[in-house]
């Protein structure tokens, strides 16, 4: 697409030819109205995080597992947005993310931002340096609501 609009872009440059002539004469010529246009390309990238209770509505249905209790251990700061592999709800104050390999990480959110509005899932702006990091980044919800991360948290179940 890109190489469409720089040649797009190069035939205006030409100049026009007059009545009778070919714009191939007019180039020779050089004579004629010589246009000018500007073009602006622009990306937008958005990385949306599906449910995982989504994803399982689409496969075929699984035997429930019994309910696991989850203990909170210290966790890094920053996380990899390309680990991400899905998130639940399951208390008011947070948002457990699941990521690529197992691993479970807790994204406090503090009270005044609560997780009810990520039900439907939610949107992580990409950073230059690809990583979701707590008191740094946001969740932007599907209806317009953000909320700034306070921290990770990894989960462990409890024995």
């Amino acid at each position: 697409m890109v190489n469409l609009l720089l040649a797009a872009s190069a035939a205006l440059l030409l100049p026009l030819a007059p009545p009778g002539e070919t714009r191939k004469a007019a180039s020779k010529a050089n004579t004629g109205v010589t246009r000018v246009a500007q073009i602006r390309i622009q990306q937008h990238f958005v990385i949306r995080v599906p449910r995982p209770d989504a994803v399982r509505r689409i496969s075929a249905p699984a035997a429930p597992l019994p309910p696991i209790a989850w203990v909170e251990k210290d966790a890094d700061k920053c996380v990899k947005m390309q680990s991400l592999a899905g998130a639940t709800i399951t208390r008011p104050d947070s948002v457990d993310l699941f990521l690529a390999g197992g691993k479970r990480l807790r994204a406090k959110l503090g009270s005044e931002c609560p997780a009810l509005d990520f039900y439907s899932g939610f949107y992580v702006k990409p950073t230059r340096d690809g990583m979701i990091c707590a008191k740094r980044d946001m969740f932007r919800s599907r209806s317009g609501g953000e909320c700034r991360i306070k921290a990770f948290r990894t989960l462990i179940p409890a024995r």
